[in-house]
């Protein structure tokens, strides 16, 4: 991977505050840097900046119809995106946040529309990652962690496999070393009464529906 941008090497354990200054600083002038969230590196920007998040989509070459997830710092955080939390929501919030859990629900009017595909809809997850955490604590909207790689590719676990034409339209990469890979999230739709898992990720299908039996 070659870059013009600036590559941070940034403890996965215990990240360097001057670092994590640095990156939230990029993010809220509209930037969109590389950061690691648990198994996989994502793309960050002000989810609450619709012109930053337009630059993810073209970055990525993501369909528009296809919505960004979020992640936030505490379930707190909830009130300001989603409109409502049902009790199955908080069910599978409190076994599996933080973690590779990511729950849909219905958007409030105030997000962009970009960010929710138009579909009324938006995923919203705590991460575990140590990077993460520290800079959803620091940012005063939620951050977008969209995988980092161009639409319908491979995601990247380690920043010497980001794809060039991504890193080419970067301000900033976080470069915490080698993640562990996997599958990304678990992808459940909390709108309807039944839950509907959408994508099996890192949190088994079995474990989800075993909690709401």
């Amino acid at each position: 991977m070659k870059t013009s941008c600036d590559v941070l090497k940034v403890s996965a354990t215990d990240p360097e505050p001057d670092i994590i200054t640095a990156a939230v600083h990029v993010i809220g002038n509209g930037g969109v840097i590389a950061f690691p969230t648990s198994g996989l590196y994502g793309l960050g920007a002000d989810a609450l900046n619709p012109e930053a998040v337009s630059r993810i989509f073209r970055i990525k070459r993501r369909p528009l119809h296809k919505p960004i997830l979020l992640l936030v710092k505490d379930v707190r955080d909830l009130s300001r995106i989603v409109r409502e939390v049902p009790p199955a929501a908080e069910k599978l919030m409190n076994a599996f946040w933080p973690g590779g859990l990511t729950l849909v629900f219905n958007a409030r009017d105030t997000l962009p529309g970009v960010l929710t595909g138009r579909s009324g809809k938006i995923g919203v997850r705590i991460p575990i990652h140590p990077v993460a955490r520290a800079l959803v604590g620091r940012l005063k909207s939620p951050l977008t962690g969209t995988s980092a790689n161009l639409s319908e590719g491979p995601g990247c676990n380690d920043i010497s496999m980001l794809d060039a034409d991504v890193a080419a339209h970067l301000e900033l990469i976080l470069d915490a070393g080698p993640l562990k890979g996997g599958p990304g999230s678990t992808v459940v739709d909390v709108t309807v009464s039944k839950p509907l898992i959408l994508r099996e990720g890192s949190v088994a299908g079995r474990q989800i529906k075993a909690l709401l039996a």
